[in-house]
Order: C-alpha cells, then sequence, then structure tokens
C-alpha cells in the first residue's frame, strides 16, 4: 500500500540522476504492461468514447500489475478495454475519475480513505468502505475489496536493525528517540500524507533526521535502503525485495496504516452490471499470498505483468 498507494501523498528531488532513473523506471514499466502500448499521456484528460472502460494505474509495480488483471478480466467478458498507465499518485488519479478520463482503478481502501478524510480511524474493512462511500464524489464507486492487502510501512535495512537491535517484533514506537539520527525516504507524497511524515510524528511521535524523495516504494527507494542512503524507507509490505534483502518490517501497532485493501474504484456510468460482475469476482479470489506471489513474478523475475495477470486469472478460472 504500492498504492498505490496504496497510491498515495512535496519536497525536492534530490539528484538529476534519480529522477532521470524514476523516469526511466516508469518507461520500463509502461512498456511492460498491457497499458505501455498507447504512447499517450497518461494525464491526458481525453475521456473514453462508446462502451470502451478505461482502465488506469498509478505509477508503481503492483498497481500496474493490478491494472491489467482488471482490463484482462473485464477483456474476458467481451468488454473493450484501453489503458492509462503509470498516472501518477492519487492526486492526480483521482481528479481523472471524477471526470470520467478513467474508468477504473485499483485502490487501496485504507489509504483512499485518509486521502478523503484524514482523521478517519476506521475498526473494519466494512466500515473503511462505508466511511470511503460517505466521503466519494458521487459519480464514483467502491466495488468488493479482496482479501489481499497490502500496507505502507516503517521498514529498516540490515545495517539499521543490527545497529539498533530491531526485530520484526519492534514497533515504529521503537523508533522515537532514534529516528533524529536515521534518513527515510519514500514518494514524495509520503512527506505530507497523514499516512507518511505527518502521522508518524502525530501518533507515534517520531521524527526523522531528514526526508529524501524517491519514489513509490519502486526500485528508487529499494536501492536506496540496500545501500544505506536512507536508514527507514516506507515500502509496500507484498515487496518482494523485503525478503530478498532482510529488510525489517516494523510492527504498527496504532494501525496508523489502516487497512489496505485492494479495491476497485469505479467512474459509476463507465461500467455496466457485467462489469462489475467481472470485477468483483477477481477480488473474491484475490488474497495476499496470490499477491505477493504474483509480485515476485513481475519485480524479481521480471516477467511481463501482462501475461502474468493472463496466467493468474486462466488458473483462477477467470478468463
Amino acid at each position: 500500500m504500492i498504492p498505490y498507494a496504496k497510491s498515495t501523498r512535496h519536497s525536492t528531488r534530490h539528484p538529476v540522476a534519480a529522477a532521470v532513473a524514476l523516469v526511466a523506471t516508469t518507461a520500463l514499466l509502461a512498456g511492460c504492461s498491457s497499458s505501455g502500448g498507447s504512447g499517450k499521456d497518461p494525464l491526458s484528460g481525453d475521456r473514453a468514447s462508446g462502451d470502451t472502460v478505461v482502465v488506469g494505474s498509478n505509477n508503481f509495480a503492483e498497481s500496474i500489475l493490478l491494472a491489467d488483471i482488471y482490463g484482462e478480466a473485464l477483456k474476458a467478458k467481451g468488454i473493450k478495454v484501453t489503458y492509462k498507465p503509470n498516472i501518477g499518485s492519487r492526486e492526480a488519479t483521482y481528479g481523472l475519475l471524477k471526470n470520467g478520463s478513467v474508468t477504473v482503478l485499483p485502490e487501496y481502501n485504507g489509504a483512499l480513505l485518509a486521502y478523503l478524510d484524514k482523521n478517519a480511524v476506521p475498526r473494519t474493512v466494512a466500515a473503511t468502505t462505508a466511511a470511503i462511500n460517505a466521503e466519494l464524489d458521487p459519480k464514483l464507486t467502491l466495488l468488493e475489496p479482496a482479501s489481499a492487502e497490502d500496507k505502507d510501512s516503517v521498514t529498516v535495512n540490515q545495517e539499521t536493525a543490527r545497529k539498533y537491535r530491531l526485530t520484526e517484533k519492534s514497533s515504529i514506537a521503537d523508533l522515537k528517540d532514534i529516528a533524529k539520527d536515521l534518513v527515510i525516504g519514500g514518494s514524495p507524497e509520503f512527506q505530507t500524507r497523514h499516512q507518511g511524515l505527518e502521522g508518524l510524528k502525530s501518533v507515534y511521535g517520531v521524527e526523522f533526521k531528514s526526508f529524501k524523495a524517491l519514489d513509490a516504494g519502486g526500485p528508487l527507494t529499494q536501492t536506496a535502503l540496500k545501500k544505506n542512503t536512507v536508514q527507514a524507507a516506507d515500502l509496500f509490505t507484498t515487496d518482494p525485495t523485503i525478503a530478498k534483502e532482510g529488510f525489517v518490517v516494523l510492527q504498527d501497532p496504532k494501525n496508523l496504516f489502516g487497512f489496505q485493501n485492494v479495491q476497485p474504484l469505479v467512474y459509476k456510468s463507465g461500467l455496466d452490471q457485467k462489469g462489475v460482475d467481472a470485477l468483483n469476482a477477481v477480488s473474491a479470489k484475490l488474497d495476499t499470498a496470490t499477491l505477493l506471489d504474483l509480485d515476485t513474478q513481475v519485480q524479481v523475475e521480471k516477467k511481463d505483468p501482462l501475461d502474468v495477470a493472463k496466467a493468474w486469472l486462466k488458473s483462477a478460472g477467470l478468463d
């Protein structure tokens, strides 16, 4: 919860090279996805014509994969689909959904609610959905949530974990006295979101030495954490890099990052009941273990997300 965030929440980006790398990474992801072939500006406001459903994705790998799953599930029901890939953060995608430029977007319920109402503290998935629907633009609706969950996290590298004796049982609260010596990295939006630096300060009393703007749980953040350029980072909990590199995800006992179930957000008039049923069927089959496996295939094994999406839909009987 990427993302997307799970998909979303500026300081100046660090070196020019990082910005160039981010652009290159985004382009590469677009090229790997079914949504990468149009060559159109993902922020363009062109609305879908006729019965075409536009499936959008945020600018991180898991969102692209989920968008491919949604799009191919809709195609399997005879629905015409086009893609708007790698749009950006929620601050961009929400507006495109409201004006109908995007019909369907993979969302993360807790992160979406924090964007709509940062003071909300729902205790269940159902309460999270209800709270979102109370705040949503009336042209939009949420479909059924998947049990698959991908949260934002405060994750530290091996060196930091060893130095401060942090383990998987350690809490974000354990950083209170040491965060002043640590640099944390994440997407630019993480600096200003409640589910980011603001919440870490107000909920846990944790203030870091500095913040480095990187990407949304992507290769820039992963590499910076591995190289100890940052000692802590916002990584998504289904990121296979965590296990691969021995990173330590700190517990969130005060539930700052809330529930982060994968859930389709839809422009109501752009999707008929057949499409709604197709996406709800995807949610019914998608659990956290499956999502981690699919992410691993894309991010570690470097498989094309479209191929991964199609193969999973077939194995789930949804093709």
